[in-house]
């Protein structure tokens, strides 16, 4: 019998109980899918307070979609230094960003055309 696969909302709410179980920053979820060729449906921004924080939200997420949805990201980069890390889930791609570098990019700017929806989280 064939596993169901998550659906992006199941994907995306399990992504943000990751980061909020290691209280991750600043959290934008943006929807692409009005906009032509993207890569993707959803990205999930987030920011950490330093390289071990970028790495336990990083680790709290795979954590979580793994124990809840059995599922993995197709690729993951940016462990090195963790300035900056991707974790990709094919529809849904998550950034995790140190506050600095996340400002230097701007994804949120690069995406203007996208839906943004700032997360509260519930320790704010």
């Amino acid at each position: 019998m064939q596993k169901r696969k998550a659906s992006a909302d199941e994907l995306i709410a399990t992504i943000l109980q990751g980061i909020e179980e290691v209280k991750g920053l600043d959290i934008n979820l943006l929807d692409l899918r009005a906009i032509d060729n993207t890569v993707c449906d959803y990205f999930v921004i987030c920011s950490g307070t330093s390289n071990t924080h970028v790495n336990a939200i990083v680790n709290s997420i795979q954590k979580t979609v793994s124990k809840t949805l059995q599922d993995k990201p197709w690729h993951v980069e940016g462990t090195d230094n963790s300035e900056w890390v991707l974790i990709d889930y094919v529809n849904v791609v998550v950034h995790v960003f140190q506050k600095h570098t996340r400002e230097y990019y701007d994804i949120e700017g690069l995406w203007g055309d996208a839906k943004v929806t700032m997360v509260e989280s519930s320790y704010n």
